[in-house]
């Protein structure tokens, strides 16, 4: 038998905080059978199910049980567990109390419990990279000690997307764990040398004005901007920012010591770099380095959708219903990269592989 299809007959996939599902499709793209996805966010139900042909669950994970999972592993003989369970800003984090820590890391420690209420044969979380040295809260250690205790295999590293060839700026924490020996990523595939770039991404898209869409692309669509950003932007040069333009085009906030530290905002890009983390603030133009190589606009949906390594034909919206730019934005900023999730279903066969499973 084919070993992938053998892998998609024995492991079945559950997806926690699955969202529109980034990180299931690049198991899917790996032939994994993704089973479920769970995430309270019901706006991410329509672009899960009509591209991973799996079941979304709009569900709080504090209350699922492991006999919920359960039901959706079946008879699998490999059962997955992965998820990149939201994390808040760090740097206003102030613990008063437990009450408040619990509060704050609730979802990650929910993880753990169901973890350990299904027992998977392989787990993978992925997540900010702080996490791996927050000193105000010790949930990554405590998420690493209950995995020992139950007998993992364990290892993790903060990635540089570009060293997969993802083709933005973003760095995550992934951790890969199993019962059934040593796991680790498999090794990065590019470096500055050969890193996927701005133009080999988005350089052969047509060209639109901010405020339009594309005629046969929907997605392919650029929030309008004010006069005065019109202007704004205008004046920014190539990979250049706020700091290139008149004094007059300012904002009050770039005129305060405090605020020349933000070097990105209203920035460019370059086309041969990578882009900048894509945030769900994404199409924004004052939101960060999110303005176009050369067109007078902000990224599209449809920009950002690439940088995120999702497909072409990746289906993020009902045709029937309006687009909500701001919902598929949001969505976007909180996926995980499709090729991130491939790199991840890459190392688990390799693991799975090497032990003859």
């Amino acid at each position: 038998m084919d070993k992938e299809i053998k892998d998609q007959l024995d492991c079945s996939v559950i997806d926690l905080f699955c969202g529109i599902g980034g990180l299931s499709h690049g198991f899917k793209k790996e032939n994994f059978s993704v089973t479920a996805g769970y995430d309270i966010d019901e706006t991410c139900r329509y672009a899960f199910e009509a591209n991973n042909q799996a079941k979304f669950h709009s569900t709080d994970v504090s209350e699922l049980t492991g006999e919920d999972l359960m039901k959706h592993y079946k008879k699998a003989k490999i059962k997955i567990l992965v998820g990149c369970a939201p994390c808040q800003p760090f740097s206003s984090y102030s613990f008063k109390n437990k009450e408040d820590y619990n509060a704050k890391w609730g979802l990650l420690y929910q993880f753990s419990r169901l973890i350990k209420e299904t027992q998977p044969e392989i787990v993978s979380m992925e997540n900010v990279a702080q996490l791996i040295n927050f000193k105000k809260a010790p949930v990554f250690e405590d998420f690493i000690n209950d995995l020992k205790d139950q007998g993992y295999y364990i290892s993790f590293e903060v990635v540089n997307c570009p060293d997969y060839g993802i083709p933005q700026n973003r760095k995550r924490l992934v951790l890969l764990a199993s019962k059934l020996g040593e796991i680790k990523l498999i090794p990065k595939t590019h470096d500055s040398k050969n890193y996927v770039t701005v133009k080999d991404i988005i350089g052969h898209l047509p060209a639109i004005n901010d405020g339009e869409h594309y005629k046969d692309d929907h997605l392919h669509f650029s929030r309008k901007l004010s006069s005065l950003n019109k202007k704004r932007i205008k004046a920014t040069p190539y990979g250049g920012g706020w700091k290139n333009w008149p004094k007059d085009l300012w904002l009050d906030c770039h005129k305060k010591d405090s605020g020349k530290t933000y070097a990105s905002v209203y920035g460019r890009m370059r086309w041969e770099e990578p882009a900048p983390t894509v945030t769900t603030h994404c199409i924004g133009y004052g939101n960060g380095r999110f303005g176009h190589p050369e067109q007078d606009r902000a990224i599209s949906l449809r920009e950002a959708a690439l940088f995120q390594t999702f497909p072409i034909d990746y289906k993020f919206f009902d045709p029937s219903k309006e687009l909500s730019t701001v919902t598929v934005a949001r969505q976007l900023g909180n996926a995980v990269p499709v090729a991130l999730g491939q790199v991840i279903a890459k190392s688990i066969k390799q693991h799975l592989n090497s032990i003859n499973i």
